[in-house]
């Protein structure tokens, strides 16, 4: 989907008027309206409050189809539900609510994270052993960000 088309469907779900919507972006109606045409596109910083009013991430808001991976555990991450927040309740594309909210953290190990994942991926992978998903985080963590960042400190 073109971001002219999800413009108009964030403001027709919003059940906005073109100049509500400009209003809550603090832009003008015609500004709205050449989003919608498709005559342009919004600058970074409009996007960026467009994804903080409406919680959409600028990956959607861009068309941009979403091929993100949690850098913390590995999850895919195909819709804009499963990313993580800053405090400041932007989007961060990086990492999943479940490893990451509000600006921190939320596994301090790599043994931590694995603890918590294994049991949930032996439900959704019955005829995979315990130890072998084990082995397979292992191997697959240290390829993602948080823990190349953490093994350079």
């Amino acid at each position: 989907m073109e971001t002219k088309e999800v413009l108009r469907q964030i403001r027709k779900a919003n059940r906005l008027t073109q100049e509500e919507m400009a209003e809550r972006l603090m832009v003008t109606r015609q500004a709205v309206s050449r989003w919608e045409t498709g005559d342009t596109v919004p600058n970074t910083d409009t996007l960026q409050r467009i994804s903080r009013q409406f919680h959409v991430s600028i990956h959607t808001l861009l068309g941009t189809p979403q091929h993100l991976i949690c850098q913390c555990c590995g999850m895919p991450m195909n819709e804009d539900v499963l990313l993580s927040q800053e405090q400041d309740g932007s989007f961060n594309e990086e990492y999943c609510k479940w490893c990451y909210a509000e600006g921190k953290f939320t596994y301090d190990s790599m043994e931590s994270l694995i603890q918590t994942c294994v049991p949930i991926l032996m439900e959704q992978y019955p005829d995979i052993d315990e130890r072998t998903l084990r082995q397979m985080m292992q191997q697959q963590l240290p390829q993602l960000k948080r823990w190349k960042e953490d093994q350079k400190s």
